[in-house]
C-alpha cells in the first residue's frame, strides 16, 4: 500500500503519525513545502509577544521524528499537479528545482489554509506582513523591533492577540476591521464590549466599520494606511483578515464548497474514494445546524487527521462533528464560546432564544471572587442547547467544553438545570452557573399544570 500525504501541519502530522503506527508495512511519503512540520500557529502571538521565548516549544513533531517512524519526508517539495485518474503526483524540489513524479494507492490531502490577501493597492509594500507560519512569525518579530506604530488589519483571534502583544511591547497600535466590533464571529456584543473597553483604556486605536482602501509608502516601505474613514500613519502592518482553504490543486477534481473547502463524509473520505482530506482545507460537520461549514481550528484538524488514519483502509470510526469550540485570553480576561451566538444564528437564518446569567464564580463568604457572564443560546421549539459564551477574570473557560458536550449530545436547557456538578467554595457555588442558566430558562416558561388521571 502506497500512501501519499500532501501537507504536514496539524492534520497531516496527526494522520502520518497514526498511519505509521497502524500500517507499519505501508509506504508513506509526505510532501511539505516548508522546512518544518506541526507549527502551532495559535501560539504565534505568544511567540511574538515574548511569552514563549523558545519557538521550539511551538512544534510538537519534526521531520526527523516522522522519519524515525519509517515515513519518507519530502521537505521543501511543492506539489504542482495531482491526477486522480492515474493516481499520480508531480512535484518540484524547491531547493534544487528537480521535478519529482510519484504515484499513490491512497492520497491524504492536509494542505491546510492560507491567509487571505485582498487585492488592495500598495499591499506589496515592505513591512506589510502575514501571520500564519513559523517563518512569518520570525519576520514579524524582526520587523517590529524597528517599528513604533503598528497596524493590525483584522479583529479575529490572531488579530486581537497580536494587538495585545504589540501594546505590551510599548507600540502604538491601531486595529482595523470592516465589522462593527471585534471578535464578532465568536462572541456577541455584550461580551466584545468588555474586551473593547480594555483596549481603549490602553490607548489602542479601534477603527471598526472601516475598510482598507490602499496602502501608501516611502521608498518602498509602508508608512500609511488609508481607509474609507481616514488615514493612519504606520511603520508595520500585519494582515489578519481570515483564511481560505489551500485546495487549488484539486479544484474540479473532487467536491468542494463554494469557498474551496473540501467536502468529506463522516469517515474523512472525499468524493473520490482514493482521496481523503482533513484539517483547514476541509469543511466539517457543524452540529448546531447539522450542515457543513468551514471552521479552521487546530482542534478540528488533529481530530480529523487522526480519523483519516483510522478510516483509511476501511470505514471504522465516524467523525462526530464539531461545535467550533474556542477560547481566548486577553488582558486578564478569559473568554470562550461554542456553537451558535445570536449574531451567527441571525447570519445563518436560525432563530434562537438566549439566556444570560451574571454571577460570581465563588460564594460571597469567600475572600475574593470574580464576576462571570454566561450566555446560552437554545432552540425555542426543542429547547436543545445550540451555543454558549462565557467571560470572566476567573478562568471558568472549561465550562464551555462542558457546553460543547451538551450541544453534541443534544441536551436541553432544562436538563442542564439539574445536571450534577460538584461544589467546592474555592471553585464554584452550590448552584453552578451552568445550572443557573437552565433554571433561569425555566423561570421564563409557564409551569405545566398536571392533568388528573382517569
Amino acid at each position: 500500500m502506497k500512501i501519499a500525504v500532501i501537507g504536514s501541519t496539524h492534520a497531516g502530522t496527526a494522520a502520518v503519525t497514526n498511519m505509521a503506527n497502524l500500517y507499519p508495512e505501508a509506504d508513506i511519503t509526505v510532501y511539505e513545502r516548508n522546512d518544518n512540520v506541526s507549527f502551532l500557529s495559535c501560539g504565534l502571538a505568544l511567540y511574538v509577544g515574548g511569552v514563549v521565548n523558545d519557538a521550539k516549544g511551538l512544534f510538537y513533531s519534526s521531520p526527523e521524528q516522522l522519519q524515525k517512524l519509517g515515513v519518507t519526508m519530502k521537505m521543501q517539495h511543492d506539489v504542482k499537479e495531482i491526477d486522480p485518474v492515474r493516481k499520480t503526483i508531480a512535484a518540484i524540489n524547491l531547493i534544487t528545482g528537480e521535478q519529482i513524479y510519484d504515484h499513490y494507492d491512497k492520497l491524504v490531502i492536509t494542505t491546510g489554509s492560507w491567509p487571505v490577501t485582498p487585492p488592495i493597492e500598495g499591499i506589496d509594500l515592505e513591512n506589510i506582513l502575514l501571520a500564519k507560519n513559523y517563518h512569518q512569525a520570525n519576520t514579524i518579530i524582526e520587523r517590529s523591533q524597528h517599528a513604533q506604530k503598528v497596524t493590525v488589519v483584522g479583529a479575529g483571534y490572531i488579530g486581537v492577540e497580536l494587538v495585545e502583544a504589540f501594546e505590551k511591547a510599548g507600540k502604538e497600535v491601531t486595529l482595523i476591521d470592516g465589522a462593527d466590533r471585534i471578535l464578532n464571529k465568536y462572541l456577541d456584543e455584550e461580551f466584545t464590549n468588555i474586551v473593547e473597553e480594555e483596549f481603549k483604556t490602553r490607548n489602542i486605536t479601534l477603527c471598526m466599520n472601516e475598510t482598507v482602501k490602499r496602502f501608501e509608502g516611502n521608498e518602498g516601505h509602508v508608512n500609511k494606511v488609508i481607509t474609507n474613514e481616514g488615514a493612519y500613519e504606520t511603520d508595520l502592518v500585519i494582515m489578519c483578515v481570515g483564511f481560505r482553504p489551500n485546495t487549488d490543486l484539486l479544484k474540479g477534481k473532487i467536491d468542494m464548497l463554494a469557498n474551496g473547502a473540501i467536502k468529506v463524509d463522516e469517515f474523512m473520505q472525499t468524493s473520490d474514494p482514493s482521496i481523503y482530506a482533513a484539517g483547514d482545507c476541509c469543511a466539517v460537520k457543524y452540529n448546531p445546524t447539522g450542515g457543513h461549514t468551514y471552521i479552521p481550528l487546530a482542534t478540528n484538524a488533529v481530530r480529523m487527521g487522526t480519523l483519516v488514519a483510522r478510516n483509511l483502509m476501511e470505514p471504522t470510526m465516524k467523525h462526530v462533528g464539531t461545535q467550533g469550540t474556542s477560547g481566548l485570553h486577553i488582558y486578564g480576561l478569559n473568554m470562550a464560546s461554542t456553537g451558535l451566538t445570536e449574531t451567527s444564528a441571525k447570519l445563518t437564518g436560525i432563530h434562537v432564544k438566549s439566556v444570560t446569567i451574571e454571577d460570581t464564580h465563588r460564594p460571597a463568604f469567600m475572600p475574593t471572587s470574580e464576576n462571570v457572564k454566561l450566555k446560552v443560546a437554545i432552540d425555542p421549539q426543542t429547547r436543545c442547547i445550540l451555543g454558549a459564551q462565557v467571560i470572566s477574570k476567573a478562568d471558568v473557560t472549561q465550562s464551555i467544553n462542558t457546553m460543547s458536550v451538551c450541544i453534541q449530545t443534544g441536551m436541553t436547557i432544562d436538563e442542564l438545570a439539574y445536571t450534577d456538578f460538584f461544589f467546592q467554595p474555592h471553585f464554584n457555588q452550590p448552584w453552578n452557573f451552568l445550572n443557573k442558566a437552565g433554571l433561569e430558562a425555566q423561570s421564563n416558561e409557564p409551569v405545566p399544570i398536571p392533568q388528573p388521571l382517569g
